[in-house]
């Protein structure tokens, strides 16, 4: 790969306006707009702070993976640009994969593209899914413009619309983000086998903190055999990021993108509309930012011991945003690590679950091809199920009266509603909410089925390693042990009703969301 000089672009940097950043109660909705630039710039700030451009990062090498036999971008045939087809990680800016393309095209001289290949036919993805992310990926795009880089949304499949894409517009280069999950792996491939020879195709874990294949080089059996491979990494990766910047090479007039009318494009979706959006949330970065400020300065110092507790508002409520990659999880750990000695409870629990919890659930994904279904579960927690596969059910349900919550327990039926109306269900109640289908279903496969149908049908974070790990661990036993034998359970962990009166106030949650007893003959 050629190395050019590149002159590097002087920035005329604002003076920064200092703002003590505490804790509030309430806020005048009228400065939250302003508090919100405030920390956006607070953030920029500390990105030029580390490096003007990522030309003067020392970026880690440890993070790419080749995919083809090419590492050089061709001396010819490639004055189109170089790509970098984005799928997971939708954001410009804390973007590893979207740095190391602009790396790329700016040592070459090189215009640089953006493309998202959408498809209307995700597997469990609903009007809710898509809403989420369109209007994300148009803040993607306007803001890819502001910095003179294109952003091409494709339709169709993706093994014939990227190569085709890479084709015509004489791309140099093909860098893609990484994820575990089945669809995007075989993608990667299929894409792989239809690339035009000599471009090389380089995958960056932009997802990860510590990149999967370096944190782990096998399934992990719990959280605390893969803890230590991962904390003990975080010196090295767990780094400020440079900032994507202005580009300065300009594709032809030719290669410009076509005019997107989002609106339309929504409209013209072959989906499940009977799943809408919600309101609660609102997509794309600078919300995902906005939320990061608020769990810091409302929720944090509370995380640590009430995160439990279903009746309060002590979650970070990031998990749709780090689903789509609106927001990147190491820019929140940076963020909240500044708060360390004033909430060092919180901080730990918080990178517990975002760092360590997360990237086992992706390590479980990559290494098992079978991360949704059991044969995927270990031994002896299969054979327990199969010991017990025969026991009576007091109750049996269908598909259908899961869905519209109409069950015996009030508490289920409230977790149920909270998540069809919220498209996002307590941490806390997702672990009873699944037990409880096993024990209510003919068989842990349906049980298992069901679990998975309806958190990828209705969260917003659905369809993600942490769901699947999720219904997994909670009917399957993964990253769990084995517990006292129960009927039904066997030895897999067993929640119930009374446990959660213990836990939490549950008539205050049922109240909220309005569960109700529905009577089925046993």
């Amino acid at each position: 790969m050629s190395t050019i000089l590149f002159r590097r672009i002087k920035y005329f940097n604002f003076t920064r306006i200092i703002m003590k950043r505490t804790a509030s109660s309430e806020e005048p909705s009228t400065s939250k707009k302003a508090k919100n630039e405030n920390f956006l710039e607070e953030i920029q700030n500390n990105r030029l702070k580390t490096a003007e451009s990522i030309l003067d990062f020392k970026f880690n090498k440890k993070r790419i993976k080749i995919l083809n036999k090419y590492e050089e971008v061709p001396e010819t045939n490639s004055e189109g640009g170089i790509c970098y087809w984005m799928a997971r990680d939708q954001r410009v800016q804390d973007n590893w994969a979207m740095l190391f393309t602009q790396k790329l095209a700016l040592k070459n001289k090189l215009p640089l593209h953006v493309v998202f290949c959408l498809i209307d036919n995700f597997p469990g993805a609903t009007l809710r899914h898509y809403q989420f992310m369109l209007e994300g990926l148009e803040e993607v795009a306007q803001d890819l413009k502001k910095l003179s880089i294109n952003f091409h949304l494709l339709r169709g499949e993706h093994k014939k619309e990227i190569p085709k894409f890479v084709k015509d517009f004489k791309i140099g280069a093909l860098v893609c983000d990484f994820s575990p999950l089945r669809i995007h792996r075989e993608w990667v491939e299929n894409i792989k086998k239809e690339l035009p020879s000599k471009v090389p195709f380089i995958q960056v874990d932009a997802h990860n903190i510590v990149p999967i294949w370096i944190a782990s080089d096998k399934q992990e059996y719990a959280a605390r055999t893969i803890r230590n491979k991962i904390n003990s990494k975080l010196g090295e990766y767990l780094t400020e990021f440079p900032p994507l910047i202005k580009h300065t090479y300009k594709p032809k007039d030719s290669y410009r993108p076509e005019p997107i009318d989002w609106k339309d494009l929504i409209e013209s979706l072959k989906v499940d509309r009977s799943v809408g959006p919600v309101d609660w949330i609102k997509p794309g970065y600078k919300n995902g930012i906005d939320m990061i400020d608020s769990f810091i300065m409302k929720r944090l110092k509370h995380f640590s011991d009430k995160r439990n507790d279903p009746t309060l508002n002590a979650l970070s409520n990031l998990s749709p945003y780090f689903h789509y990659g609106q927001i990147a999880v190491q820019r929140s750990i940076i963020e909240v690590k500044k708060y360390k000695s004033s909430a060092s409870a919180s901080v730990d629990a918080f990178c517990e679950e975002a760092i360590v919890r997360r990237e086992l659930s992706d390590n479980f994904c990559f290494y098992n091809p079978n991360y949704d279904n059991l044969k995927g579960i270990t031994d002896w927690a299969m054979k327990t199920l199969n010991d017990h596969r025969k026991d009576k059910r007091d109750y049996v349900y269908t598909r259908k009266e899961f869905e519209e919550a109409k069950t015996h327990d009030d508490l289920w039926n409230s977790a149920q509603i909270q998540m069809t109306k919220e498209g996002k269900m307590h941490g806390f109640l997702r672990m009873y909410w699944a037990k409880k289908i096993l024990e209510w279903t003919a068989s842990p496969e349906e049980g298992l089925e069901t679990a998975i149908y309806l958190n990828d049908r209705f969260n917003l974070d659905g369809r993600d390693p942490n769901g699947y790990v999720g219904c997994m661990w909670s009917i399957g036993g993964i990253h769990d042990q084995g517990w006292g034998e129960r009927k039904i359970f066997g030895k897999i962990r067993f929640m119930n009703y009374d446990g959660c009166k213990r836990k939490f106030d549950i008539k205050k949650f049922i109240a909220r969301y309005g569960g109700v007893v529905h009577h089925k003959k046993k």
